[in-house]
């Protein structure tokens, strides 16, 4: 969790940075706005003096990336939890049995199911590749690592 919440935070910083127009280490009013429209949020003006006077805890009338961090990033980690939440039914619908694990039987079973059954050099090498600690089942969190890496390659994210 503590790797993520770096992870956001050097998002954060990167967006934060682009939108800081005059690079003064804050944002005005005005790019505090365009950054939140670069996030698909349309708020209206009356909205973002809100938003700005809740986040602006110095009182100077301007958004530090610190304050940003705080108004933003525990609603980061709330999603993150929801995700976790969601991600932990769809492994309990492969770990059959319910012991905490995919078995290659489990996970041929699922994809079969799912109108893709897999040959057993395909069964094979998705137990590989996801099997990080060689115990020849796949746990929770190697089953996450998974789904994250793929949904970055569908996204066309790469992670140095």
């Amino acid at each position: 969790m503590v790797a993520m919440h770096v992870e956001q935070l050097n998002q954060l910083k990167d967006i934060f940075t682009r939108f800081d127009m005059d690079s003064d280490g804050s944002l005005t009013i005005l790019e505090l706005a365009a950054l939140l429209r670069s996030l698909g949020l349309k708020p209206t003006g009356d909205q973002i003096h809100v938003l700005l006077a809740n986040m602006d805890s110095n009182g100077n009338g301007a958004v530090e990336f610190e304050e940003l961090a705080n108004a933003i990033v525990p609603h980061m980690n709330e999603q993150v939890l929801v995700n976790q939440e969601q991600l932990m039914e769809v492994f309990h619908l492969f770990d059959r049995d319910g012991n905490g694990y995919i078995t290659p039987a489990e996970l041929a079973g699922c994809m079969a199911k799912m109108g893709q059954p897999l040959s057993y050099g395909e069964l094979t090498e998705m137990i590989r590749e996801a099997d990080a600690d060689g115990d020849g089942v796949i746990s929770f969190n190697e089953f996450s690592t998974v789904m994250a890496r793929s949904a970055l390659d569908f996204l066309g994210v790469r992670l140095s």
